[in-house]
Formats: structure tokens, C-alpha cells, sequence
């Protein structure tokens, strides 16, 4: 039977970042494969109605490329996650949830070093109770280059212990990251293409695979 996979996603490109050669994999299975985009940046102090545009049409053409089977906007502006009510930010998660009905879901781990994230995570598993949503079997957490690496919470840095084998799908994660430009720079910057690689080898090297993406299982559940 097939799986139902949720991924939410702070903000466009962290889908792909941690959970891409998944979704991949998980769509060259059958399997249904949605996405929550959470927030938008927003024309204002930090960017212009073009970087808004571009971002919008960035997103477009990845939905296009994966081939989601369904896409959900919250539409929240980005970085100010923090100025929302929690409540209101749950309800949407909670409609999706319901609406979509995944087995499992993948959530930004709760140490990542933006605000977004953490709110997002917290949102997400609020959102996990079995008796509300006995269909959800697995939660795991993913690691965003950028934001996951930069943590200092030494007791509660992300320990991965779920490993997913990528070596036939890096290539396509890499081609699929490049249509969000703007957010990839060269490298040593953590969201770079050598870094992206880099990260995928060493997670495969930890599990015997030429490739990897890496997540930390917080919850499962078998019949």
C-alpha cells in the first residue's frame, strides 16, 4: 500500500534542502507526496515586490518539476512567524492534516537556529495527537543546511537515525535545488551545491550508501 508523505516547509527551498531526494524517491515509489508552504516573503523593509515575484514563480516551477500531489499555502510572511498567534497557525496545519491524511510527516527539527523554524515545528507535532489523527504513522525531523548546522543546543542538536538511500536521486535534488537560485550561493556558503553533495556523502557514508538525506525519528507507530 501506498505511503501518504506531509512536508513542511518554513520557507520555499527548505522541502528540498532536507527532504528532497526523498520526495523523489517517494514519488518514483507511487507513493503521494504534498507539501506545506508556510510562509512568503513579502514586499517591505527586507525585500522588493520583485524578489516576491521571483520567489512566487521559483515555487511554481518546483511544484511543477516534483509533481506534488498537493500543495497548501499558509501564506504567512516570512521571518515573522513570531508576531502571529500560535492558534492560528495550528488551525491551518490542523486543516491540511486532516484534508491530506498522511502517514507520515516531516517537520524542521527543533533546534534549527530560526525563529521559523522552531514555531513550525512545535505548530506541526502540535498537530500529531493519535487521537485526532490516528492515520499519521511516522514523524520525523530533517535537516536544513543553514539553520540545523548553526544550532547551539548541545543536548538537542539533531541526532540522525533514519536514513534514506539517495544515490539515484542526488543528481535530480541538485537540478531541482537550482531552480531557487536566489537562495543558493557559492560555496562555503552552507546552501551551496559542494555543500548539498557534501552533506548527502557523509550521511550515506553513516548508513553504507553513496547518498543519503538523514532525519531523526521522532515517533512511529505498526500495526
Amino acid at each position: 500500500m501506498a505511503k501518504k508523505s506531509l512536508i513542511f516547509a518554513p520557507h520555499p527551498d527548505d522541502e528540498l534542502l532536507g527532504v528532497g531526494g526523498t520526495i523523489l524517491k517517494r514519488k518514483s515509489m507511487g507513493n503521494e507526496v504534498a507539501v506545506v508552504y508556510v510562509t512568503e516573503i513579502e514586499k517591505g523593509v527586507k525585500w522588493s515586490s520583485d524578489d516576491a515575484a521571483i520567489q512566487k514563480d521559483q515555487v511554481h516551477s518546483v511544484c511543477e518539476s516534483i509533481n506534488f500531489d498537493r500543495v497548501y499555502f499558509c501564506s504567512f510572511p516570512s521571518t515573522k512567524l513570531d508576531e502571529l498567534s500560535f492558534s492560528s497557525i495550528i488551525d491551518k496545519f490542523s486543516y491540511f492534516i486532516a484534508d491530506f491524511k498522511p502517514n507520515e510527516i516531516f517537520v524542521p527539527h527543533f533546534s534549527d537556529i530560526h525563529s521559523d523554524h522552531k514555531i513550525v515545528y512545535n505548530a506541526a507535532i502540535s498537530c500529531t495527537k493519535v487521537f485526532r489523527y490516528p492515520f499519521i504513522q511516522s514523524v520525523l525531523a530533517y535537516e536544513t543546511l543553514s539553520e540545523t548546522d548553526f544550532s547551539m543546543m548541545p543536548d538537542l542538536n539533531f541526532m540522525p537515525n533514519y536514513f534514506v538511500n539517495i544515490s539515484n536521486f542526488l543528481d535530480s535534488k541538485i537540478e531541482n535545488l537550482k531552480l531557487y537560485q536566489s537562495e543558493l550561493d557559492e560555496f562555503p556558503f552552507p546552501r551551496s551545491i559542494d555543500a548539498i553533495e557534501a552533506l548527502a556523502k557523509v550521511r550515506g557514508v553513516a548508513a553504507g550508501f553513496t547518498a543519503a538525506e538523514a532525519f531523526q525519528l521522532l515517533k512511529a507507530t505498526e500495526e
